[in-house]
């Protein structure tokens, strides 16, 4: 990554025109290709900026523009499209480029999959006396999150998701529908459990015979434990 602060003027032309009058900025040439002018607000949105494929080409500036202090230009040009972002740059203070290595992605604390880990633990939150069957359980249309069984010898199909809409509800009834007609496993009934449900997804799922089951992950971990809350 090459990272300059300097004292420039931008100017964007594309699908509209805009322009930055001189100013002190920070401008970042990531190893992607992509070019992003900051300022020292507006959080981490860049002022403008240019997606990669583009190319970076540094110009000397028109005699005009020399004598109006412009020391060097950078000229961006997206290669699949007509944008265009010419940089003034009147002072450099710094400039410099750090290899910042591999990025290993960011890891999400409470994710699908981390929920689905810790309910499988605690299947007690899900209904009295249940027991696991299997964590993702195959079926002919994808895998149920955790398939339980009651102790009247039916089972349960639990859906899990970080925020529960519709089409997380219209899922679940898919594999009740299908686990259902498997003997060994009928009669079949679906929990939807997910740390937030939208209204129109728990009306949906009520209608169609299911428990709701709200997921609090601190509580999962055992950071608190106010009770498991079914609704």
């Amino acid at each position: 990554m090459r990272v300059v602060i300097a004292h420039c003027a931008v100017d964007y032309a594309g699908r509209l025109a805009a322009h930055l009058p001189p100013a002190r900025r920070l401008l970042l040439v990531k190893a992607d290709g992509s070019v992003l002018v900051h300022a020292d607000g507006g959080s981490y949105k860049p002022l403008n900026w240019m997606n990669p494929p583009c190319v970076l080409r540094e110009a000397a500036p028109t005699e005009e523009e020399r004598a109006a202090g412009v020391e060097t230009i950078w000229e961006v040009a997206h290669a699949k499209t007509e944008d265009r972002l010419r940089i003034q740059i009147f002072e450099t203070e710094r400039d410099f480029t750090a290899d910042l290595g591999e990025e290993p992605g960011l890891v999400k604390d409470g994710v699908e999959a981390h929920l689905q880990e810790l309910l499988a633990r605690q299947v007690h939150r899900v209904g009295p006396n249940l027991r696991l069957i299997r964590r993702e359980y195959q079926t002919a249309i994808g895998p149920v999150d955790l398939l339980l069984r009651d102790p009247a010898g039916g089972s349960v199909a639990v859906e899990i998701k970080r925020r529960g809409e519709i089409d997380g509800v219209e899922q679940l009834t898919r594999y009740v529908e299908l686990l259902g007609r498997d003997p060994l496993l009928a009669p079949v009934r679906g929990v939807f459990a997910a740390q937030s449900i939208k209204p129109q997804a728990r009306v949906l799922a009520q209608d169609r015979g299911m428990d709701c089951l709200l997921l609090d992950y601190d509580e999962l971990r055992g950071v608190d434990d106010p009770g498991p809350r079914l609704f």
